[in-house]
């Protein structure tokens, strides 16, 4: 038995959750995952999934046994780069990750010329406002706007970006401009919703921060569409900073209740770390960091 390809038929049919989409994902037959799985657990004399009709589930000792197994995968691998010189000068196959918008106006100019300077590094971006796992996912680099939970990624700060709220000028003829978050009642508001509707706003922080209600008269699920709606004169929306540069500096949006803004959504630059950092990542670092502290620092606040 490969013991380390049945490792990582393991880690792969776990985080699939069943041997049909792993061996979909690896492009290899049902019956050779089966059949790997089987070994392994006959290798180790316990079980290592219940099978249930829809999906299989991880057994007390899977779950125990996974993580040694992602270190002792990651460790191979990280010996395998170094062999491979990836330590020794930047080059491979770098994996970045940002939130959609923000990965569009502002991480894909700075990949764009950083592969100019760097032709030996091949660069996959993916914009996505969902928060992946770095580990699990072969990221090696992403950038978060937000705290940051206590994990094991390391991160470097590269700035910080205001929720601001705003409204077409037109928006604000008509109905005035709120001079307080407790007139937010009597407005139109426009509200960019992930999961559930939003029914006020937070101002302030910590042991001061208050809710404001709020009338949402639009729910969408894009901040792009917010700011659409909000420049057509709907209503007043709340948006990071960055998502409303444009119209702001075009003067088609206006900021509003800006003094009492809660504090800045700190934005940094995570990897997960390790004993030895890939030249290609301390590259990136090296390039990315100064060229977003420069980009947020010219954002409206």
């Amino acid at each position: 038995m490969d013991r380390l390809h049945a490792m990582k038929v393991l880690v792969d049919v776990a985080e699939a959750g069943s041997l049909s989409a792993a061996a979909r994902k690896l492009g290899l037959p049902l019956a050779t995952l089966s059949r790997r799985v089987a070994e392994l657990e006959a290798h180790l004399g316990v079980r290592l999934f219940n099978r249930t009709s829809r999906r299989l589930e991880l057994t007390e000792a899977a779950r125990l046994y996974l993580p040694a197994v992602r270190r002792i995968l990651e460790d191979v691998a990280e010996a395998e780069r170094t062999a491979k010189g990836e330590y020794a000068s930047p080059r491979g196959d770098l994996i970045v990750a940002a939130p959609l918008v923000f990965g569009r106006l502002h991480v894909l100019p700075i990949v764009v010329d950083f592969l100019a300077v760097f032709p030996q590094i091949d660069v996959r971006l993916v914009l996505n406002d969902r928060n992946a796992n770095l580990v699990e996912d072969h990221i090696d680099l992403a950038v978060r706007i937000g705290d940051l939970p206590d994990s094991g990624l390391a991160a470097a700060k590269v700035g910080a970006i205001s929720r601001i709220i705003c409204a077409s000028p037109a928006y604000l003829a008509r109905r005035g401009r709120p001079k307080t978050p407790a007139e937010l009642g009597g407005h139109d508001c426009v509200i960019f919703e992930s999961v559930m509707p939003q029914a006020s706003w937070n101002f302030g922080s910590g042991g001061t921060e208050v809710a404001a209600s709020i009338r949402p008269r639009l729910a969408v699920n894009t901040a792009e569409a917010a700011i659409d709606a909000a420049v057509a004169g709907v209503g007043l929306t709340r948006v990071l900073a960055y998502q409303a540069a444009t119209a702001l500096a075009e003067g088609r949006l206006e900021i509003v209740l800006g003094q009492f803004q809660p504090p800045p959504a700190p934005v940094s630059l995570v990897h997960p770390g390790g004993r030895l950092l890939p030249r290609k990542v301390r590259a990136f670092l090296d390039v990315a960091a100064p060229g977003l502290r420069a980009a947020i620092a010219a954002l409206p606040v």
